[in-house]
């Protein structure tokens, strides 16, 4: 790591779409991103889905890093709910500053003060990112990741 950037995480609202536009673009981009209206739109479904929230790391008024937290109601672990992240990205022009690490360290804070007993993610099998979980306390032996997806959208 270089040097740790001085930033504030936050939770984003929809004044941070053009933020999060580009740092979906960032991560995405072999895949499709909404964008315009209907990616403003979806922004302000997401944020404002009960349980949801996207966290941010913000360098003077720009969010550089993000990540969204799914806190989910459940019926074990005497009905503590559970934690899915997804979409963590910081901007490649940001990468090594320690960025990641404080939007992932937020998260985990939100997540215990939600009374959550875990917190599950998945990342690319062949990818740097594992490590950097890793480093971060995620361990991949004690369950196995699967993903079903739909290979085309229904048509309209």
């Amino acid at each position: 790591m270089m040097g740790a950037a001085v930033a504030v995480c936050r939770t984003l609202g929809r004044e941070d779409y053009s933020d999060a536009i580009a740092l979906y673009r960032d991560l995405s981009v072999d895949v499709p991103v909404a964008d315009g209206a209907l990616g403003a739109e979806m922004f302000g479904a997401l944020i404002d889905h009960p349980g949801t929230s996207v966290l941010g790391a913000d360098i003077g008024g720009r969010v550089v890093s993000m990540a969204t937290l799914h806190v989910l109601p459940n019926m074990t672990y005497g009905g503590r709910p559970y934690a899915l992240v997804e979409n963590v990205v910081t901007l490649k022009s940001h990468h090594r500053q320690g960025l990641g690490r404080q939007v992932m360290e937020a998260v985990a804070a939100t997540a215990w003060e939600q009374n959550c007993y875990k917190i599950m993610l998945l990342t690319g099998r062949y990818n740097v990112a594992k490590g950097f979980y890793e480093r971060l306390g995620y361990t991949a032996g004690e369950k196995h990741g699967m993903v079903l997806r739909r290979a085309h959208p229904p048509p309209p």
